[in-house]
């Protein structure tokens, strides 16, 4: 279950809010008059949501090669990268 505070109790509880968010990981959802306004997370969770998101496009991208045949056999790639590693 999402956690939802005011924003007055972001201004008022921010040190407690923000161990909340080191703790679990999680984002914590600011209200504004009543309303959905922030999500507030750590920069560690921010980096992993974004690494992820990183990473599923290149797995995309690697889809979309493998439907437009653009690959090679894997030996052909380790030769490939052994050849240039020895130079």
């Amino acid at each position: 279950m999402p956690t939802i505070k005011s924003s007055a109790e972001l201004r008022n509880n921010y040190n407690r809010i923000s161990q909340f968010c080191h703790t679990y990981s999680e984002p914590v959802f600011i209200t504004k008059n009543g309303k959905g306004d922030l999500a507030v997370m750590s920069i560690e969770a921010y980096e992993q949501l974004t690494a992820r998101f990183e990473l599923y496009d290149l797995l995309k991208d690697g889809m979309q090669d493998i439907q437009d045949g653009n690959t090679r056999p894997f030996a052909k790639a380790m030769a490939d990268i052994r050849s240039k590693r020895n130079r």
